[in-house]
């Protein structure tokens, strides 16, 4: 099941560490979409804070870094990237 399934309009950010690297995955709710947020461009700019990079659709993306100790700066940083995106 798929989280916003459950939370029908949302953002989910979600960050693991492991093996000296870390991942993220960002899943945005179309009805947020459309009102401007970019799953692709928010995960860009968190997954930079660790060390890395990455992408993808509006709705939904992945990205890894290298830096595992910057996981909780990145995710605490989540909130002020979205209210500049909109």
């Amino acid at each position: 099941m798929r989280v916003l399934d459950k939370l029908q309009s949302g953002v989910v950010v979600l960050g693991t560490k492991g093996e000296g690297k870390v991942s993220f995955s960002v899943m945005i709710s179309k009805d947020l979409v459309k009102k401007g947020l970019h799953a692709g461009k928010l995960i860009k700019d968190v997954a930079a804070i660790a060390g890395g990079g990455g992408g993808g659709r509006p709705d939904m993306a992945q990205a890894g870094g290298k830096n595992p100790e910057k996981l909780e700066e990145a995710l605490r940083k989540v909130s002020e990237l979205l209210q500049s995106m909109v």
